[in-house]
């Protein structure tokens, strides 16, 4: 699994002109399953993202997660992030997860962010989309699970 995390001021989906997710102050999450992920992966995700000491504290140090500020998720999926594009000029996704089984485990991120008490917002599954965001840093940061043992 994939992602790739922006601490935003705000930020919004749009599909087809209506407004799908809104948030103010928070994190945006492009997240990416692949093919060989489950819900062990989901879960050590949604635990890594949640608890990412990236606001500030009282010091201006990033010192505090999203869950210490009270802030909100906007997650969206992103098939591309498995995008490979080491040989020739057009990308790869044959490392990403099948759709059925891609919407299954992003839907149970943001399952497992609503149970932390997180406000989370979301895109449309396999839609095309239109985010806009006020990156707040910027602080963006990439992170993938960890490579799973044979």
């Amino acid at each position: 699994m994939k992602a790739v995390i922006q601490r935003v001021k705000k930020a919004m989906v749009e599909v087809d002109g209506e407004i799908t997710g809104k948030i103010g102050p928070g994190i945006l999450v492009f997240l990416g399953v692949g093919d060989e992920d489950s819900i062990k992966e989901v879960d050590w995700m949604a635990d890594k993202i949640s608890g990412l000491r990236i606001f500030e504290d009282e010091t201006g140090k990033m010192n505090l997660s999203l869950m210490d500020v009270e802030g909100s998720a906007l997650v969206v999926s992103q098939f591309t992030l498995y995008g490979d594009c080491r040989k020739g000029k057009r990308p790869s996704f044959a490392s990403a997860a099948k759709p059925e089984i891609a919407n299954a485990l992003y839907e149970d991120f943001i399952k497992n962010f609503r149970l932390k008490g997180i406000n989370t917002e979301t895109g449309r599954f396999q839609a095309m989309m239109d985010v806009s965001l006020v990156n707040d840093g910027p602080v963006t940061l990439i992170i993938e699970s960890p490579e799973k043992k044979a």
